[in-house]
């Protein structure tokens, strides 16, 4: 079976903990979750993901360890 090719349009969106995902550019944001401001090809979405999200430890977590330096 062949599988057919993404054309879906995604944004990316990012939560309050600033962890960050996709999600379909014409569906309403899931409860917690705002526009990062980019959109497009699923590729596209995913490689500015992996440039802007350069640590994966959620905020409450990296604003704990900080406190304790």
């Amino acid at each position: 079976m062949d599988e057919k090719e993404d054309t879906s349009v995604y944004k990316v969106v990012v939560n309050h903990e600033e962890q960050y995902s996709i999600w379909p550019a014409d569906k309403a944001n899931a409860l917690g979750w705002r526009d990062a401001g980019k959109s497009g090809p699923k590729a596209d979405c995913l490689a500015y993901i992996k440039e802007v999200w350069t640590d994966m430890r959620p905020l409450s977590l990296r604003q704990q360890m900080a406190e304790k330096k």
